[in-house]
């Protein structure tokens, strides 16, 4: 999130789209409950199905599944065509008046593409998705190949917003196709309704007012789909032109899906990136100067502004985690040990890991708490890929479908007996019987003790993980190998080795002085040994140390801040900020800058987070100001200090996205219909499509016509609930829910079982015959959806009693993923429905 769940009661307008947090977030949700009663705050609700959060809405619009991007357009070109754009936050806070390179086209020009489109590899040169300008070097290239094009260091303006290629006018080009009536036909929602939407949204800038803030609120409705990235990047631009970001109550705001999350991808979660979201080295960096210059920003921005930006410190970042992973083996000499570190040089995201086991590059897998087989997508290729596998290790607290893939329902025992994988099963700790730090959905890390011991010989993941890396050394020191040193060189310096306390994990991320420091400024001084304040304090030449740059601050020489418990809330806008920590800096909104006017004074004095006191001559405020503490509002620093430019990108220049600079609408791999909006280019021209004979893809033509939706449910979390009594009391089995008018036609009744099949699997069901999901005109043509929770499989309390094996969601699924998260596309899948 950019601001939190505490800050919505700061709103006065809410989008929520791709989620329903009154169901799934129940706990969160009272926030936008509070802003309703307490400031008179509407709420828009867009999803699939009439939800528990589209009853509180004062607005429901039923849109079809996978075409988020093309409402999301509709209401930009509805924002900018009645001047309901916040103009001064455009000008001088976003790229919106930047020139782009003239070489760049957009698909109205292009039949669907961008320039630099190349069909034969499906993928762009992105040369001319640039800034018009001048100055700026190139990272290093390989030798014999040319330079990577890289930003201008001056970039050509115009603050009129008027030159025909700034970003402003490609972009009112880019969305022109966006009318109502071609929303309407694409995504079903009726004109006059999307115009409701449309108008209440944009209204908090009528007539130019700036006191008030809107909040997108999304979840995985938005992410799973083979263009997740570009809807919530279309939502962050409708919230740049309405001047929502950094403001109290506005900002873009998702909602995680576990409790932890947030903090797995902070602490590198994902193959692409290292803790605090640094890139990964790749073959061709050579070296720790070249990998440094190639992921270093340098500033690139109209002469006149200045840009803080942050990521020019990357140097700083990157030395203090080598000294944390290696310590005293990493020197400047040998580069700070950057031979130590993996080089990554292709996708080892989680769809492309399955599709390697599948063909036999990955002998063996580890899966801590991660039931493999049922998250899918495509189950039947996950558990065929572990049937080829040599080993797979599981630590879990219950049997599982992936620790016991060989016996999913349709495996013969001839089929069992031919599986020569030998899986291992590891008894882990439950939730309760572990502490540690959460990071939840708003960036706050919020620590938890144990509540009750292990039982029996389980242990703690960190203490499996521990022993299996210890053993490993051991072997290493034993035996030798090709290249030891990173194993034996990783820091361990822990009181129980084998079981390493997380409080001390805690403080060996937050980083700490390997040498005396003193800041220049203030005189304030670290001795040798001591806890760092915060990342403003890494140095780039080993005195230093830090495993994560934007959870330093999280537990310093004061003790673990995450452990605070102040529930004090002066300012009454939700900061708080003796509760717990987030990251960065406890800073609880990001680019808080931005919630004032260029003067440095707040857009609105009633919830004032941030501003300039001339007096003291620095920024200050309730919140901590995200940004530079002495910038005078006179130097036009741009307030999204991490960006090389200092602004917030409408337009995506260069690599920052492989599909496109702009969002644009295209159907999801599996649709009911063609790409009205571009007849030649139907899916998004990027992804991928695996080729192995699990891999299916289906069309109408196959007889596939039904959008199909997966959603999960208030009663159950994801695949362990079925293990616990209560849970399967409240809901004790899965269900299909259809329209109405869907079940007459098919003779289908409420609780009759019913067969959805993909050209995939299949998975049975009783049927919900609801009035909640109604059919839909799509250009012209009836469409039906569906949509059922995923919290079925084949082990659990009720499947182990009754020998009842369950058929997983994931069965039906597609193996596709977005070109720039990797997440799979769990929604807008085609399927087709019968009476079982």
């Amino acid at each position: 999130m950019t601001n939190g769940w505490v800050d919505m009661k700061n709103t006065d307008m809410m989008l929520i789209m791709g989620g329903n947090p009154a169901e799934n977030h129940p706990c969160g949700f009272k926030w936008p409950v509070e802003a309703k009663r307490n400031r008179n705050a509407k709420m828009i609700s867009v999803d699939p199905r009439f939800t528990r959060t589209s009853a509180v809405a004062d607005l429901f619009c039923q849109i079809r599944a996978g075409t988020d991007i093309a409402f999301l357009g509709g209401v930009i070109r509805y924002a900018i065509e009645n001047n309901r754009i916040a103009h001064d936050y455009v000008v001088n806070y976003t790229n919106a008046g930047f020139i782009v390179d003239k070489d760049f086209k957009l698909p109205v020009d292009l039949e669907g593409v961008f320039s630099g489109f190349d069909p034969k590899t499906s993928s762009y040169d992105k040369s001319s998705w640039n800034y018009a300008g001048s100055g700026g070097a190139a990272a290093p290239a390989k030798p014999g190949t040319p330079p990577a094009p890289h930003l201008p260091e001056k970039v050509d303006f115009d603050p009129t917003l008027q030159n025909p290629n700034c970003v402003f006018q490609l972009l009112k080009k880019h969305y022109a196709g966006y009318t109502p009536e071609m929303v309407e036909r694409i995504t079903g929602i009726p004109k006059e309704q999307f115009l409701k939407a449309a108008d209440l949204y944009t209204s908090i800038r009528k007539d130019g007012d700036m006191k008030k803030a809107g909040t997108i609120i999304y979840a995985v409705g938005w992410t799973h789909h083979s263009f997740g990235t570009q809807i919530i990047r279309t939502a962050a631009m409708l919230q740049l032109l309405l001047g929502n970001v950094g403001r109290a109550g506005g900002g873009v705001n998702a909602l995680r899906g576990h409790s932890n999350i947030q903090g797995a991808t902070d602490m590198a979660g994902l193959f692409d990136t290292l803790p605090g979201y640094l890139k990964v080295p790749n073959p061709a960096d050579g070296s720790f100067e070249n990998w440094m210059k190639r992921i270093t920003p340098t500033s690139s921005k109209p002469a006149q502004w200045d840009s803080f930006n942050y990521y020019s410190n990357t140097p700083k970042f990157a030395v203090s985690l080598l000294k944390a992973f290696y310590g005293a083996a990493a020197t400047k000499e040998n580069g700070w040990a950057y031979d130590y570190l993996p080089k990554v040089d292709r996708n080892y995201g989680w769809v492309q890991m399955w599709d390697d086991m599948y063909n036999g590059g990955i002998k063996g897998m580890l899966a801590f708490g991660m039931n493999g087989v049922a998250i899918g997508p495509n189950s039947k290729k996950n558990i065929d890929a572990l049937k080829k596998a040599d080993f797979l290790v599981v630590g879990e607290i219950y049997p599982d479908e992936t620790s016991e893939f060989w016996r999913a329902p349709g495996t013969t025992a001839d089929e069992m007996k031919a599986i020569q994988t030998t899986v291992y099963r590891l008894p882990c700790a439950g939730f309760a019987e572990k502490d540690g730090s959460f990071t939840n959905s708003a960036r706050w890390l919020l620590w938890k003790n144990a509540a009750v011991p292990t039982p029996g010989d389980c242990r703690l993941d960190q203490a499996i993980v521990a022993q299996i890396f210890l053993k490993i050394r051991e072997l290493y020191k034993k035996e030798g190998g090709k290249f030891p040193d990173p194993i034996m060189n990783v820091t361990w310096n822990y009181s129980v080795p084998s079981n390493p306390p997380l409080a001390e994990v805690l403080k060996e991320i937050n980083g700490k002085a390997l040498g005396d420091l003193e800041d220049p400024a203030t005189k304030q001084q670290i001795k040798t040994g001591q806890q760092l304040p915060g990342f403003a304090w890494l140095k780039d030449d080993g005195t230093t140390t830090c495993g994560n740059w934007i959870y330093s601050g999280s537990f310093t020489e004061a003790g673990n801040q995450t452990a605070r418990r102040d529930p004090s809330d002066p300012s009454g806008m939700g900061v708080h900020p003796g509760w717990g920590w987030s990251w960065p800096a406890n800073r609880r909104v990001l680019y808080n800058r931005a919630s004032c006017d260029v003067d440095g004074k707040p857009w609105d004095t009633s919830r004032a987070q941030v501003w300039w006191n001339e007096t003291a001559q620095k920024w200050v405020g309730n919140d901590v100001p995200d940004f530079k503490a002495d910038s005078h509002p006179k130097d036009h620093m741009g307030p999204f200090i991490m960006n090389p430019d200092g602004v917030g990108r409408i337009f995506g220049p260069l690599a920052a996205f492989n599909d496109g600079p702009f969002p644009t609408f295209y159907e999801p791999v599996e649709s009911p219909v063609t790409n009205i909006l571009y007849p030649k280019q139907d899916h998004n021209p990027v992804v991928k499509r695996f080729k192995t004979p699990d891999d299916k893809y289906a069309t109408p033509a196959d007889g596939f016509t039904v959008v199909c939706t997966t959603y999960r449910m208030t009663e159950h979390y994801h695949y362990w609930t079925k293990n616990n009594p209560m849970n399967v009391q409240l809901v004790p089995e899965m269900f299909i829910e259809i329209s109405e008018e869907m079940a007459a036609e098919l003779g289908i009744r409420g609780s009759d079982n019913v067969k959805v099949s993909s050209i995939r699997g299949t998975y049975i069901a009783k049927a919900m015959v609801t009035k909640r999901i109604k059919p839909m005109m799509i250009d012209g043509k009836k469409v039906y959806q569906i949509g059922f929770p995923i919290h079925q499989g084949f082990r659990g309390i009720v499947e182990d009693e009754h020998k009842d094996a369950r058929t997983l969601a994931n069965l039906l699924t597609p193996t596709v993923y977005d070109p720039n998260s990797y997440t799979p596309e769990f929604k807008g899948f085609l399927v087709k429905v019968e009476k079982a």
